[in-house]
């Protein structure tokens, strides 16, 4: 008799997320349904609003990824108008999200993923001595003292003996499946505690370009920050507010210490974590398809050749052929409602183009609290988007494929080393712990590109060029009666795009895909299961079907970001939080 393991919320994620997974009397999952529990609304507040506002507020769609979303937003109603952007601005914004790609993904292996991996509470069994040696062994880390990892494991015994594991507590420490020796576990550990301290310099990035964090300033046309190379701006003169050769040293210096992180501790840390889960990297794949939009362009997003991220599709992991995608074809990127809370005006098992996308809600599920979803019918507050039909896969892993599958040899180098360290074959990439890799591997791309982009910054100033916005379609009057674009980027969870159709100077429809959305969404009209879904069915089984720590290795494998509404709650309000097997 099938059994169904609930996890309800998956913990350590941005949002709220229900899976549901059907196992046979073995253990193993034999079916899988990803729940988003929170509607997103942001598409039908921005109706009859000014477009170029549109991305104050489609920053808010989450609380993490705002960054991203101000830029899709603005990209799409310049795509939308057909407003150039100056090479400066496009330098400044290559540069934020950069700065948001390695903050992210940092944070995500420390803080999210990295605990599926490490047993916080074996860490007080180590030797400090030990953990020490061993660190040195692989990084060349300034931290690695027998003292330095001492003072962390008497931080983590503080807490445990008051009994308050406050971040740690939760866990399923203990777990058959833990692997790690305690000394890894320890240093593993104390890198946890150093990423809290090193995230700090990294948004400051966002605040010398966009003036804050979260949610940075942007501006329809380029970037919202003057740049000055006035003398006295560095020392308070009339121009000390703008972008000054001060701030873009203090980014160099910021720069030079996220990449030093990157190299000296995140990634010798994958390394050494995979190197004792190794049977990972053959479970959790799923779909075998992947998505990418492209992004961080070098001579403006015209020119797809410019960008260091190619766009294309991968389907059944053939990397010889890189499919072209086009977001305006409305036969290509659909979104599916057959078993979503949201009913379309022709009926449930059509597909809609965003440009003709509608969010008409429609909850039928269970009045909570309830036992189990109704997977046969709507069971999600997320859509399904197909590209040309195919459920696809976005993120980390579908960029370092197209990266490689494109030639890109800094990714072929880098990619290959490390599977030679780990003695694992390319093929390992299509995996749950390959998924997790390829983040890993990325960050160090993306950070190594930092510096390139601010040089360009630099010698544009120093030749004179200051400009960073460009006004001439800022009036409306100049505007055609109704224009329709698409703005998007490859933000760290995956593909983003946002579709926005503008009539007599005011937005007429809105809709945004965002990558929880193509990873997290449930199956399809015709059947075909999400990514997250399908990497659940993909070989796997739990040991302690009341302690799933296999699905949660494989859902935070994807970053899952559902921060998109509000959450579902019972009738005295209350949120629902359920682990348990049925």
């Amino acid at each position: 008799m099938n059994a169904r393991v609930v996890v309800d919320p998956i913990t350590r994620i941005e949002g709220h997320l229900r899976i549901e997974a059907e196992t046979d009397s073995n253990g193993a999952i034999t079916g899988a349904y990803s729940s988003g529990t929170m509607v997103r609304g942001i598409e039908l507040i921005l109706r009859g609003r000014d477009p170029r506002d549109a991305w104050a507020f489609a920053q808010r769609i989450c609380g993490v990824c705002t960054l991203v979303h101000g830029i899709a937003s603005v990209r799409a109603v310049e795509n939308a108008l057909n407003y150039k952007v100056p090479p400066n601005a496009q330098l400044i914004r290559n540069l934020m999200i950069a700065a948001q790609y390695v903050h992210d993904h940092v944070m995500h292996f420390y803080h999210l993923h990295a605990l599926d991996w490490v047993d916080v509470v074996s860490a007080l069994s180590a030797d400090p001595k030990a953990t020490s040696e061993l660190a040195q062994s692989i990084s060349g880390y300034a931290k690695s003292s027998p003292g330095y990892f001492a003072d962390t494991q008497k931080k983590v015994r503080d807490f445990v003996e008051v009994g308050q594991l406050g971040i740690f507590a939760g866990g399923y420490w203990g777990h058959p499946e833990y692997r790690l020796p305690p000394e890894a576990n320890l240093m593993a550990v104390a890198h946890y505690l150093e990423a809290l301290a090193w995230q700090r310099d990294v948004v400051q990035i966002h605040t010398i370009f966009g003036g804050k964090n979260p949610h940075p300033n942007f501006m329809v046309g380029g970037a919202p920050s003057p740049i000055s190379n006035d003398p006295s701006s560095a020392t308070g003169g009339s121009a000390a507010t703008a972008v000054n050769i001060v701030s873009l040293n203090q980014v160099r210096d910021i720069i030079q210490r996220m990449a030093q992180f990157v190299d000296q501790v995140y990634v010798p840390d994958t390394i050494a974590i995979a190197s004792f889960y190794k049977d990972w990297f053959a479970r959790g794949e799923g779909l075998g398809n992947f998505l990418t939009y492209g992004d961080f362009p070098s001579a403006g997003r015209d020119d797809p050749a410019s960008w260091l991220i190619p766009s294309g599709a991968i389907l059944n992991r053939d990397l010889s052929t890189i499919h072209p995608i086009d977001l305006n074809d409305p036969t290509q990127v659909q979104e599916f409602v057959a078993h979503s809370w949201y009913d379309y005006g022709g009926g449930k098992d059509r597909g809609l183009h965003p440009y003709d996308g509608e969010t008409n809600l429609n909850y039928t599920g269970p009045q909570p609290p309830y036992e189990h979803l109704d997977v046969q019918d709507s069971y999600s507050w997320l859509k399904a988007p197909r590209w040309k039909g195919n459920a696809m896969e976005v993120g980390p892993l579908a960029r370092v494929l197209m990266l490689y599958a494109s030639g890109h040899e800094p990714t072929r180098e880098l990619a290959g080393a490390v599977l030679r360290q780990l003695d694992a074959p390319l093929e390992a990439m299509f995996s749950t712990l390959g998924r997790t890799a390829a983040r890993t591997l990325e960050t160090k791309i993306i950070a190594d590109q930092m510096s390139a982009w601010l040089d360009n910054l630099l010698a544009n100033i120093k030749a004179g060029d200051l400009a960073v916005h460009n006004d001439e379609l800022w009036d409306p009057a100049t505007w055609p009666r109704e224009a329709r674009g698409v703005g998007f980027t490859e933000a760290p969870r995956g593909g983003l795009a946002h579709w926005v159709v503008i009539k007599d100077g005011k937005i007429d429809n809105y809709q945004a895909v965002v990558p929880s959305t193509w990873n997290a969404g449930p199956r399809d009209a015709a059947g075909q299961p999400g990514a997250y879904e399908a990497a659940l069915m993909d070989r796997h089984s739990l040991a302690d079907p009341k302690q799933p720590l296999e699905i949660q290795r494989t859902i935070h494998s994807f970053d899952p970001c559902i921060a998109c509404a509000v959450h579902v709650m019972d009738p005295q309000g209350d949120e629902l939080i359920q682990i348990r097997v049925s």
